[in-house]
């Protein structure tokens, strides 16, 4: 069976063990994607901050410790959408069940638009990031990662297993569906180039400010030699854009 956008979270199994490895000092979330996202989202201070496809939202509990004035969560998984719930209770926060297709985007409402490894299971993007456009304020941001378009052009080499030692690159310019085996499941993502993300952004009105691959630093890593691993291969590709 193959899982596509946040149902395979509905499975209480892979949601445990992805709990589990997320939350991992040495996961990449933390080592890698974590800091860019924070370096390119800058002050929060004040801030209304949209995150789509919030997980558990422990990010959010995060940006409002760090000075943000109201985090709005949402997420199309419900067994996430539960956990998210209670660990917002009592804070200057909202959560909404849907999916980052069918949200009602409210114009021109926040300050940050953000989405954290998410919108690589969204078989289109081109009215997502309009839709993302038009909620944001004048000056507004849109930080989002996804998985690095070298990682998800092929997932052949991880038949050897998770941890891999060799990555294999193919049909890189062939965009679209992908499945993937992770965590004992078969999870379906969507390729995209680097090219494409830009072009889409830029369609939607939006100027591009910044791009990471998340290139590898040292203090967040315990372990010298998954650092020297990390560094072989881009996992991440992040950007940050205005609204003009």
């Amino acid at each position: 069976m193959n899982f596509k956008g946040p149902s395979a979270y509905e499975e209480k199994d892979f949601l445990a063990n992805f709990l589990l490895r997320r939350n991992r000092v040495g996961s990449p979330n933390n080592s890698i994607e974590k800091p860019v996202i924070y370096e390119l989202l800058g002050t929060v201070q004040n801030k209304r901050i949209l995150d789509l496809g919030c997980g558990d939202a422990l990010f959010g509990q995060e940006l409002l410790q760090a000075g943000a004035q109201f985090y709005h969560g949402v997420e199309g998984s419900e067994e996430m959408y539960k956990l998210a719930q209670q660990n917002i209770e009592g804070l200057h926060a909202e959560m909404t069940f849907a999916t980052m297709e069918s949200f009602d985007f409210p114009k021109e409402h926040y300050d940050h638009v953000t989405s954290r490894l998410a919108i690589h299971y969204l078989p289109e993007i081109d009215e997502l990031f309009r839709n993302v456009h038009a909620s944001l304020k004048e000056d507004g941001k849109f930080v989002f990662s996804v998985q690095h378009p070298l990682t998800t052009s092929s997932f052949a080499s991880k038949k050897i297993g998770e941890k891999r030692g060799n990555w294999i690159v193919d049909d890189y310019f062939v965009e679209g569906e992908r499945q993937e085996p992770w965590i004992d499941k078969i999870v379906v993502k969507y390729h995209r180039t680097t090219e494409s993300y830009f072009k889409a952004l830029r369609k939607a009105g939006f100027s591009i400010t910044d791009l990471q691959e998340g290139m590898p630093n040292r203090q967040y890593f315990e372990d010298q030699e998954e650092y020297e691993r990390r560094k072989r291969i881009p996992v991440i590709l992040a950007f940050s854009c205005s609204k003009q």
